[in-house]
């Protein structure tokens, strides 16, 4: 130390404010392994600062309430050769002259030497530096807070994107819109693009301009007269089938005394089931479509919070069903079987724990796949399990999320080699298990910037829709997928604000566009709140894939063209008010009145169910008391 007093000794009020020399080679600047970093934060008593120089603000501050600025602290460095022992006041021009002799004098020695000189700051730079942000500040000149430095990586990838698409700007930081202006056109050029290809429904054919009020009328009337060639009357009747859209009038309501989470129609449209929490599986017989029949129900065992999911094999034998358990439920449809379920441990992955430890997870979705002998699930563990029925184990598991995987699915329903799986951690990956001897994804899918609440595949191996807690549904396609090596350099969790969808309301003016989306549409509309609400394609047979929709926890069906248009909105909450009379012994422990007693009624869909072949939807509300499941056209 070159000062004659300790940096640690407390300063007299009566002397002037003097510098510490730091010297490296100094024992009191060397660390060791009995220092202790930590201090006490010590307030400085009113006035103490009084007789310093008034240069600015000297005071301590709260370190957690100006921890990011540091506009008001001023840092002087006084550099000195290692021949200068003294302190006396020189001639500053001298001392200039004399610095820049011995600087030349040590380069023409050799610039290997590079002696270090000690740093001049004074006892009350230190000590308010480190009453902001501790030793962190003194060291790390270029030290910021994590949420700033995000802040500024995605403001200055947006500037560069922005000077890229226009080169006339030259100086500058530009940015994005946020909010509703940085919201997607509509309607979408390339969802308008898709709708011509004839992937997605057919195309009118007009024949004149005419503009008639009665157009289903009409069409129905030529279909009957036969007019037009054999390829107008084909491409008429798909038209038919696919503007039926189901409206806001429920022809059947079924009330259950438990929140209803989720259901679904089977592929041939003869079966339908739901998922209440009160660990209840009940199937109908739908093959009438306008007169359902209850003929049974299955339990889950020992279940935790409600069943999570459920999917029926491809040949309706076998309904397999979750909870937030490592235990899957597999139990037969026919109503003369009334043995217990088969219990599937997607935990036991074939491989023997000598301490006989068994991991616990719960599972969020689970699908069958196309020739039924397989099942994936999405895990709590941040992981997707492939469960191979006849060998009673899981046959594969995929680490591949940093959080829970709340939707899985295969990509087509003729091969079980393609996966898709939605997380928390905002990206949708692509798995083929034809190559994964490293354990690697295929591609990611990068958009979304809260997490994914559900995926549905189109079935074709191409197209992908995943619905999100950022209040939007996006549409896909694996040929426009990022590779893992790009994906690898971009995080994901820059992008994102970790939503609370559960207690809050999503704020739209918080919303920033996802610099590296590679989605084809972005729908919205609809609310992504409370619950993992659900969106899926429209059936081919009954709407001619022409339509996407998703539930809402407004209480609304929305239903979307292709190119992000509404095309129909299904108001669950309008269809099902004051359906059923209200029981105050039960309305004490349920939360779907507003208000509690006298409120007003309150639904929320979570999932729906278009009928693959009649212009029907069934709607599941997890809310209680209101919990229709039509079987006609609407709810």
């Amino acid at each position: 130390m070159s000062s004659s007093q300790a940096p640690t000794s407390p300063p007299n009020d009566d002397e002037t404010p003097r510098t510490i020399v730091y010297d490296p080679n100094d024992p009191f600047w060397r660390d060791t392994d009995d220092d202790d970093d930590d201090m006490d934060f010590v307030p400085a008593e009113e006035g103490s600062m009084q007789g310093e120089d008034e240069e600015g603000d000297l005071s301590f501050h709260d370190a957690a309430s100006r921890l990011s600025n540091l506009s008001g602290v001023e840092i002087a460095f006084e550099f000195t050769d290692d021949n200068d022992e003294d302190e006396d006041d020189e001639d500053n021009e001298e001392d200039e002259e004399a610095g820049d002799d011995e600087e030349e004098d040590e380069h023409e020695e050799g610039e290997t030497d590079n002696p270090r000189r000690p740093i001049y700051i004074t006892r009350d730079q230190i000590m308010q530096l480190l009453g902001h942000a501790g030793l962190g500040r003194i060291f790390a000149s270029d030290f910021t807070p994590r949420y700033s430095a995000r802040r500024q990586r995605i403001d200055g990838e947006e500037g560069e994107e922005e000077r890229d698409s226009d080169p006339s700007r030259t100086s500058g930081r530009t940015r994005r819109p946020r909010g509703r202006a940085a919201f997607e056109k509509v309607p979408s050029e390339q969802g308008t693009e898709l709708m011509q290809t004839g992937n997605f429904g057919s195309n009118l054919r007009t024949e004149d301009t005419i503009k008639r009020k009665k157009r289903l009328a009409y069409n129905i009337m030529r279909r009957e007269l036969g007019m037009g060639s054999d390829g107008r009357q084909k491409n008429a009747n798909r038209l038919l089938k696919q503007d039926m859209i189901p409206e806001s009038v429920a022809d059947t309501i079924i009330h259950y005394n438990a929140r209803c989470y989720s259901g679904q129609f089977s592929d041939d449209g003869n079966f339908f089931f739901s998922c209440a929490q009160d660990f209840r599986v009940r199937m109908y017989d739908t093959s009438n479509p306008y007169d359902w029949k209850y003929y049974k129900s299955v339990v889950y065992p020992y279940g935790q919070w409600t069943i999570t999911d459920a999917s029926l094999s491809p040949d309706n034998r076998f309904l397999a069903y979750s909870s937030i358990r490592s235990i899957v439920c597999l139990a037969p449809t026919d109503p003369d079987n009334e043995s217990e379920p088969h219990l599937l441990d997607f935990s036991d992955i074939g491989t023997h724990n000598p301490r006989g430890f068994q991991p616990y997870f719960g599972i969020w979705s689970i699908r069958f796949s196309g020739d039924g002998r397989e099942i994936v699930a999405g895990t709590g563990d941040n992981s997707v399990y492939v469960y191979d029925i006849e060998r009673r184990q899981s046959v594969l598991r995929i680490p591949g999320h940093q959080d829970d995987v709340n939707a899985v699915c295969f990509g087509d329903s003729q091969s079980p080699h393609i996966l898709y799986s939605g997380s928390d951690d905002t990206t949708l990956k692509v798995w083929d298990r034809r190559s994964m001897g490293d354990g690697r994804e295929a591609g990611v899918f990068l958009g979304h910037t809260e997490g994914l609440t559900y995926v549905d595949s189109k079935g074709d191996g191409r197209y992908v829709l995943s619905n999100s807690k950022d209040q939007t549904a996006k549409l896909w396609d694996l040929r426009k997928m990022m590779s893992k090596e790009k994906a690898d350099g971009i995080d994901p969790n820059a992008y994102t604000t970790r939503f609370e969808y559960r207690s809050n309301a999503y704020d739209e003016n918080d919303y920033r566009p996802h610099p590296h989306d590679c989605s084809l549409v972005t729908f919205r509309g609809h609310k992504v709140l409370k619950t993992l609400i659900r969106c899926h394609f429209s059936p081919p047979g009954s709407t001619d894939s022409r339509y996407v929709y998703s539930g809402s926890y407004d209480g609304s069906v929305y239903i979307w063209n292709m190119d992000a248009t509404l095309a129909g909105k299904v108001d669950v909450l309008k269809a099902t008010k004051n359906s059923r009379p209200r029981d105050p012994d039960l309305l004490a422990d349920t939360y779907d009145y507003w208000g509690r007693n006298g409120g007003s009624w309150m639904t929320c869909v979570r999932d729906a169910s278009w009928h693959p072949h009649a212009p029907m939807i069934a709607g599941k509300p997890p809310m209680p008391r209101c919990l229709p499941q039509p079987s006609t056209n609407a709810f």
